[in-house]
């Protein structure tokens, strides 16, 4: 078994190199509670109201239902809190946003058929990907390096194709498998990190019978996606409301993930050394103790363009129905990322370390590439109860299985499209919201929303192994997401003050690596943890009708 003890900078092959691909499309393509003060206070249940700033990036028809012009700008104070299952402590974060600012220009027409034809501009933060949380496992079912041997394996490599060229290798002295290999960058990187083991049947993981182990990872994420919003609608008769809308979306998303094993009773390759300290082309299989760790860094710069179109009904004063469709959001999308490998096993032999990086010139690699965000379709129904009360209920179907990645001329990765299918389904999204007015002035306001898992059951239960792309082998999705909202508004005039609580309660899983679908040293289940986050956020708008 021949390696190097240098560090390594690697040249990218498309996608191969990058993350977890799928589970990244997804990240990117899911959107949160944003808006308005009034609009969050409901739990966003606008789509058949119209009539306030957010419902430009909901149902574009509710800018037809202005019958004056409207500017307002909203911030939020956020305080999160994610907390791993078995953890004693959360990690918090406090941010402050500018979260929304629109107008909306009403000009009438004089007709009876088409009494307005309305125009709306707005800026709205539509996700944060802030987070950051970490866990450990004193007793990890599995290894990673068991993962990685099944992912090596199922490609047939050999050590010709992982090792660096040395005297009598097949491919020559000069042979460096990060560039001259079709190898996988984790399979090259875990060998060369003395990882793997070459076995009679295939590689190996380090672990053994009696082999002991405990795991630890980090998670660090920060970002947003931001849309600007021009629509422009009317009405029919005062009876039919539509609108047609165009978005500009910007995403900044950069995330740090590691994972880490010590093993006790490990089994690996111990180099020989000479007198000076350098690695001789001998050496011999042992156990001892292995502490190894993966960091990976990713950073996402996206811009898109998408369209809305929808409709509002409204037969009699006190009955509305909404209907909304949205393109997917037409990315083109660059990544920079790099990974670090570090190892340290220790012996009866004696002690020795290293450190391997993957990444291009200046540590990073850089991958462009194409990502079609899901169809949405939104259908709503309100009802105004005197001249007191409003109740609304939206549902929101969201095609997670139709999101698509295509390199930069577009031409479809036809087996990444085959895991969106095989992992992801249509999500359902069950928004409900009240408002009560008090007096002319005064008014309250209060909302739930629950949205399920764009997972597949057969991938949250285990039984359909997750392939992951690159060097990175984690991956991270939602079980459940619903919001708690309240707050009040107050008019006076033409100025508009409102103010909303939200609650955000968020069900999540990270696995460390995929579970292998056979079993490797009597292992064969993924490390994984659940995690729950509880994030609270203030919200503050101000506007003027005019």
């Amino acid at each position: 078994m021949k390696k190097h003890l240098s560090i390594l900078l690697l040249c990218a092959t498309p996608l191969l190199a990058n993350a977890q691909a799928a589970f990244d499309a997804l990240q990117m393509s899911q959107n949160e509670l944003r808006g308005t003060s009034r609009f969050q206070s409901m739990a966003g249940a606008f789509g058949a109201l119209g009539g306030d700033i957010s419902v430009l990036n909901q149902n574009p028809a509710g800018i037809g239902v202005y019958r004056s012009s409207d500017i307002s700008a909203t911030i939020d104070l956020n305080f999160q809190s994610s907390k791993v299952d078995g953890m004693s402590n959360a990690d918090t974060q406090t941010k402050f946003t500018f979260n929304n600012v629109g107008y909306v220009g009403a000009l009438k027409l004089n007709s009876d058929v088409m009494p307005n034809l309305n125009v709306g501009f707005s800026y709205t933060r539509t996700k944060s990907f802030h987070r950051h949380y970490r866990g450990a496992d004193n007793n990890i079912p599995s290894s990673v390096t068991n993962y990685i041997a099944a992912l090596t394996n199922s490609g047939n490599w050999s050590e010709d194709d992982l090792a660096f060229g040395y005297d009598g290798h097949p491919q020559g002295a000069n042979y460096d498998p990060y560039y001259d290999s079709n190898a996988p960058w984790l399979s090259i990187l875990s060998y060369d990190s003395y990882l793997l083991n070459p076995g009679t049947n295939g590689f190996e993981g380090i672990t053994q019978n009696g082999t002991t182990g405990y795991g630890e990872f980090e998670v660090d994420e920060s970002g947003h996606t931001d849309e600007y919003s021009i629509n422009l609608g009317g009405n029919i008769k005062n009876t039919v409301y539509w609108g047609l809308g165009v978005g500009i979306v910007d995403l900044k998303y950069d995330s740090y993930m590691y994972y880490g094993e010590a093993l006790n009773n490990a089994y690996y390759y111990h180099p020989d050394f000479d007198a000076s300290g350098n690695m001789l082309y001998t050496g011999r299989y042992t156990s001892g103790e292995a502490d190894f760790g993966f960091v990976n860094h990713l950073a996402t710069k996206g811009t898109g363009y998408n369209f809305k179109f929808g409709v509002i009904f409204k037969p009699v004063n006190e009955f509305r129905i909404g209907l909304a469709f949205h393109t997917p959001t037409y990315f083109e999308m660059k990544d920079l990322y790099k990974t670090i490998s570090s190892f340290e096993m220790r012996d009866s032999y004696g002690t020795f370390n290293g450190e391997r990086e993957a990444g291009s010139e200046g540590y990073w690699d850089e991958y462009r590439y194409n990502l079609h965000t899901p169809w949405r379709f939104i259908g709503s129904i309100a009802g105004v109860i005197g001249q007191k009360g409003i109740l609304s209920l939206d549902y929101e179907w969201q095609g997670a299985n139709t999101m698509r990645l295509c390199d930069n001329k577009n031409r479809e990765f036809i087996e990444m499209t085959d895991d969106i299918k095989n992992y992801f389904q249509p999500t359902h999204t069950i928004r409900v919201g009240g408002e009560y007015r008090v007096d002319n002035h005064w008014s309250l306001r209060a909302g739930y929303s629950y949205t399920t898992s764009p997972v597949k059951d057969d991938v949250k239960n285990g039984v359909l192994s997750v392939t992951t792309t690159g060097s990175n082998t984690a991956y991270q999705y939602d079980r459940s997401n619903q919001y708690i909202t309240c707050g009040f508004g107050y008019r006076y005039k033409a100025f508009s003050v409102d103010m909303a609580y939200i609650h955000q309660y968020r069900q999540s899983n990270y696995h460390a690596f995929p579970a292998v679908t056979y079993e490797i040293g009597g292992l064969d289940a993924g490390n994984f943890a659940e995690v729950n986050d509880h994030n609270n956020r203030v919200s503050l708008t101000l506007g003027f009708r005019f």
